[in-house]
């Protein structure tokens, strides 16, 4: 009877614990993809359910995701260092702050089609450029063009079409691309392009993108949801870090449209890179978004340098494994 008793009530501590579970919404910057594998992990492993957490993660689909975790459509967010930064310095602040870096470097860059031999920002100048439309992506265009010598305003520059990596053959000359992404894909079509990695060209470009946000309110409301919210999403980058091949095919599960060849290659280069050159995965520093701040302020994108610590903290972070 004594061990019947005991089954029963774990049984309902159990039932308690299930019941009582927090309700998380996780927005994306885009479609799901290999920023997001450790994200997926922890969901797939129970990482999150362990935690106490009821997580859903959803794709954007009625604006920017910042907007959205900042008006509580969402508790947590996939964003920029440079979307943070704007939306703390605009006219009408957001009630934001990155909790967390997906990789520690900039691993973005721009690629040309290498038949066309273009080779550095100072060959820009006549040429086509196809991008997103983002305030940022004029002022780094300017910058890298201007430090070569280049005159910005002979650059073309224009919305992209979706087409992909093959528009940079006809329709454009220039793209922004991702190197542990779309250089994967151009890879595996034996498409050539030349790639200019942006934090080669300019230090200051090496900005936190993506991170991970959450709004204030969630902050100060619900700090120990942050917290076992980002552990748990820790242990899911760390097992990606650790099992590359592993997280790419439980990724797909997630997302079965894509190829697992390039989701492993693409795994493979990113695994090597979340945690890169710091103590922990996640970790920010305040030289990283001072950096950034003062190039926006530099080119005009933003008219006020925001303090570091306005804009992200690592507080809620786990403790480094020894």
């Amino acid at each position: 009877m004594k061990k019947l008793v005991i089954v029963f009530v774990s049984l309902l501590l159990l039932v308690s614990t299930a019941l009582a579970a927090e309700d998380v919404t996780v927005i994306l910057d885009y479609i799901a993809n290999t920023n997001h594998t450790g994200m997926y992990v922890a969901l797939d492993q129970g990482y999150y359910e362990e935690a106490g957490l009821n997580v859903k993660i959803i794709e954007p689909t009625e604006g920017a995701t910042a907007t959205l975790v900042a008006v509580g459509k969402g508790d947590f967010g996939i964003s920029y260092q440079e979307d943070v930064t704007m939306a703390l310095s605009s006219a009408d602040p957001l009630p934001i702050k990155a909790i967390a870096a997906i990789i520690q470097h900039n691993t973005s860059g721009f690629a040309t089609y290498a038949d066309k031999n273009i080779q550095s920002p100072a060959d820009f100048e006549g040429k086509t450029y196809a991008g997103w439309g983002g305030p940022g992506e004029e002022a780094v265009l300017k910058a890298l063009m201007t430090s070569t010598g280049a005159d910005f305003s002979k650059l073309n520059m224009v919305i992209s079409d979706g087409s992909g990596f093959s528009a940079l053959k006809d329709k454009a000359d220039i793209m922004w691309f991702f190197e542990g992404w779309d250089n994967v894909k151009c890879k595996l079509a034996d498409f050539p392009i030349n790639y200019m990695e942006v934090r080669q060209l300019d230090e200051r470009l090496d900005y936190y993108t993506p991170v991970i946000i959450t709004s204030n309110n969630m902050i100060e409301k619900k700090p120990e949801v942050v917290r076992v919210f980002l552990a748990a999403t820790t242990r899911g980058y760390e097992y990606a870090i650790a099992h590359p091949e592993e997280s790419a095919a439980l990724l797909q599960k997630y997302a079965p449209d894509y190829d697992l060849e390039m989701l492993i290659l693409s795994q493979q280069f990113l695994s090597a890179r979340y945690s890169e050159d710091a103590d922990r995965w996640g970790e920010m520093k305040d030289s990283v978004w001072d950096n950034y701040t003062s190039f926006l302020c530099e080119y005009g994108v933003i008219d006020k340098e925001i303090p570091a610590a306005d804009c992200y903290t690592n507080e809620f972070l786990p403790e480094a494994s020894k």
